[in-house]
């Protein structure tokens, strides 16, 4: 029997199950997602008092890596006297990034903005006697880029939170519901505070292992967003009350449960700046990386450490510049795309123009000589390449005038095409792409 790939079919039939996890309903948050959808590309910023010892983000003194009390001395260093919002939102822009995500608040409970309901916060407690919510927000939206908002839901200095170290809390909710009750009212206000201030785009929360999602009032904490804010949107670490998928660090094997996706990702091994850590990701990688993230109909939010001063590491800036120097060149293929063609017609990344017509297949590495799709059941019209525009030529190998099954299309490479990183053609098909799912023969 002959079977056909149409595209968005079969995505969706893979969404079907998958979103049985997810409390939010899809069809009823499609339009709000759209421009996380189109975006492709967040910056991650990690930036707290972690930066001034160079060590684990709040995991150091949760993990007893250092003392509480040492872990929070680190206050006292954080000067953030070369922070530069405009600086770090030129940065993001040149990068491509259509989003971007900052710690506002991590598990170590010190704010970055100047909260009414805690002393803890880089303008009351720090050197530095700054918010650096409000500018870089500001410098943001001065560029058309999205705001975000990573929130830790948890909040291990605090005391009326029951978690501390890892081997020992401070209650049981079920022993004083009166004291979680008082953290709730905490975590409420602090969220109220940041909604009514800074209307984020997009919300990250983090933390949500430590309690159900009737403990966090999951469903309340996302009523009183939306209330503000109809259009924000709220990750997956919110006990399924989220919107989209936030799988950390590896690219996932099997495709995330929601209905979007995100990989977060750093540019070396750690979230926050750590000098120690020099085991960068070169611009190839992270490029690659990426072209699989958008194959998948995904995003990338690639995270960068400043240092406690507010610069960033020379090695972030040559990463981000870099791919946005190769997003710039091939931006048709990447933004406002859709997922491509399933694996195994094409051995590479690809996307599909939102009509399907257009095909763009990301090629890694100096390929040359050809390249192979299998199964295309379209006429092509025209191949060219991204960012060239030079015409391609393609032969159609193995066509049974008598059998379903269509013929290999080989596409001639030539080296003076290539680039640096990553090569992309584009493919442009006489109809909608379909694709032959059979297993050959004489009845396909």
């Amino acid at each position: 029997m002959k079977r056909l790939f149409v595209a968005g079919a079969l995505m969706m039939q893979l969404f079907s199950t998958a979103n049985a996890q997810q409390k939010t309903n899809p069809a009823e948050i499609s339009d709000k997602m759209q421009w996380f959808a189109d975006a492709k590309l967040g910056i991650f910023i990690h930036y707290g008092i972690y930066a001034v010892n160079g060590i684990d983000e709040s995991w150091s003194f949760h993990n007893k890596k250092i003392s509480h009390a040492d872990y929070m001395q680190q206050l006292k260093g954080l000067t953030a006297k070369q922070f530069d919002a405009e600086a770090w939102a030129d940065l993001i822009a040149a990068s491509g990034a259509q989003y971007a995500v900052l710690t506002t608040k991590h598990h170590d409970g010190v704010a970055l903005w100047d909260t009414k309901f805690s002393k803890l916060s880089t303008v009351k407690s720090t050197p530095a006697k700054k918010d650096i919510v409000t500018p870089f927000f500001n410098a943001l939206r001065k560029r058309n880029i999205k705001t975000g908002a990573y929130f830790s839901l948890l909040d291990w200095t605090y005391n009326d939170y029951p978690g501390f170290l890892k081997d020992s809390s401070r209650y049981q909710i079920k022993d004083q519901p009166a004291r979680w009750k008082k953290f709730q009212s905490f975590l409420n206000g602090q969220l109220t505070e940041l909604s009514t201030q800074f209307n984020p785009d997009l919300w990250w929360f983090d933390g949500d292992w430590e309690h159900s999602a009737d403990e966090w009032d999951a469903q309340g904490i996302r009523k009183l967003l939306t209330s503000r804010n109809p259009n924000t949107i709220i990750n997956g670490r919110l006990q399924g009350y989220g919107d989209y998928d936030t799988p950390e660090q590896n690219f996932p094997v099997v495709r995330p449960a929601f209905h979007w996706w995100e990989l977060c990702m750093t540019i070396n091994n750690n979230w926050g700046y750590q000098p120690q850590d020099t085991n960068w990701k070169t611009p190839y990688e992270v490029i690659t990386i990426f072209a699989d993230a958008i194959s998948n109909g995904g995003n990338m939010l690639l995270d960068i450490g400043p240092k406690e001063d507010g610069t960033i590491p020379a090695e972030e800036v040559n990463v981000l510049k870099e791919l946005g120097k190769w997003n710039k060149k091939h931006s048709e293929a990447i933004f406002g795309t859709i997922g491509g063609i399933p694996q195994g017609h094409f051995y590479g990344p690809t996307t599909l123009s939102k009509d399907s017509s257009t095909l763009y297949l990301f090629i890694a590495g100096n390929t040359t000589g050809r390249v192979m799709i299998k199964g295309l059941d379209n006429k092509i019209k025209n191949i060219s390449v991204v960012g060239k525009g030079t015409p391609l030529q393609h032969k159609v190998v193995g066509k049974i005038s008598w059998s379903p099954v269509p013929g290999l299309v080989y596409i001639d490479v030539p080296a003076n095409v290539q680039d640096e990183y990553m090569t992309v053609l584009k493919v442009e098909l006489d109809k909608p792409v379909k694709l032959y799912r059979g297993k050959g023969g004489l009845n396909g």
